[in-house]
């Protein structure tokens, strides 16, 4: 883009910055990639006027898209182009605020809104069409405003969205604390009700999964909650081989969670067992708390009973 854009002897560069295609009734967030080198931008807005269909393509199959443009006598495209948007001369200006201002333009020129939606949300669309969901697009999270506050990558979402289904949301696209508790291996206790709320924060007695993306993504960037997970490992492994049994794990969260009996600590040491190899080891503990991270309070009392969460740990005790 550099060389192309730095002389007139090279044809211009398309880019789509959205990065898929929508109604256009919004424009959602840019990608950077346009913004980056500093270069002028000519945005380039595109209308499609219908009566009976639009073929802008949302969401719908490229099948029926083209069935449908077919059965339309006419198919209409107008093609604008905005005044030339460039970065100031006498400073450098940072990709976002250069991709907001061209963002603005294009908003305006279009007279719709601008949201947070980015190319992840048609990720988690799509997965939670291809399980089958009613009304799907309530997954959708505005994934630009969620990367930007907890740097939550897209596939991460997605795993997220994963484990959230796996709790037989209902019709509404909630999920209620039996089926909550069921997926996170846990058992209905004040501990666990705890955790339910800290996602509620509706307090109407379910999440949504919104609520669930966020709230797992805070717990999971707290400064101190890879040390969290680490120290809580240390403690569990009393034996020193960097395995967990599974009497070790049932001695380590019955603090937490007490009358535990062993088939339920069992199906808890399954859900740790990342690797299916019938052990746990560290890697497999980790992995399991950054893709379960609500469980981390569930090893606040080891720390405690072992002198590694003192009063003054204000960053591990909010963190835990």
């Amino acid at each position: 883009m550099q060389r192309k854009a730095s002389s007139d002897r090279f044809p211009r560069v398309l880019l789509f910055p959205e990065g898929t295609t929508t109604n256009g009734r919004v424009v959602i967030s840019f990608q950077l990639g346009a913004f980056i080198p500093g270069f002028p931008i000519q945005p380039v807005i595109v209308r499609y006027p219908h009566v009976h269909f639009d073929q802008s393509w949302g969401h719908i199959s490229v099948g029926r898209l083209m069935f449908r443009m077919f059965t339309q006598f006419h198919n209409f495209m107008e093609v604008e182009y905005l005044p030339v948007v460039s970065p100031p001369d006498d400073q450098k200006e940072n990709a976002v605020n250069f991709a907001e201002r061209t963002s603005n333009a294009i908003a305006s020129a279009l007279n719709v809104v601008q949201t947070c939606h980015s190319y992840g949300d048609l990720m988690l669309l799509t997965r939670a069409s291809q399980l089958k969901k009613d009304q799907p697009s309530r997954y959708m999270v505005e994934m630009a405003r969620v990367e930007s506050l907890f740097h939550i990558g897209n596939l991460e979402a997605v795993d997220f969205l994963d484990k959230f289904l796996s709790m037989n949301p209902d019709s509404s696209g909630c999920v209620h604390i039996p089926d909550f508790l069921r997926v996170l291996r846990l058992k209905a206790c004040s501990l666990s009700e705890k955790i339910f709320e800290f996602l509620d924060v509706e307090k109407n007695g379910k999440i949504t999964f919104r609520q669930f993306l966020y709230g797992s993504a805070h717990v999971m960037r707290r400064p101190l909650f890879r040390q969290a997970c680490e120290l809580a490992f240390a403690k569990c492994d009393r034996t020193g081989n960097n395995y967990i049994s599974r009497n070790e794990l049932g001695d380590s969260v019955r603090p937490a969670i007490p009358n535990l009996n062993e088939d339920e600590v069992n199906e808890m040491y399954d859900l740790f067992d990342v690797g299916n190899d019938g052990r746990v080891d560290k890697e497999d503990f980790l992995s399991c708390l950054r893709k379960n991270p609500l469980l981390i309070p569930l090893f606040s009392s080891v720390l405690r009973r072992e002198g590694l969460l003192e009063d003054g740990d204000s960053s591990l005790e909010e963190t835990l």
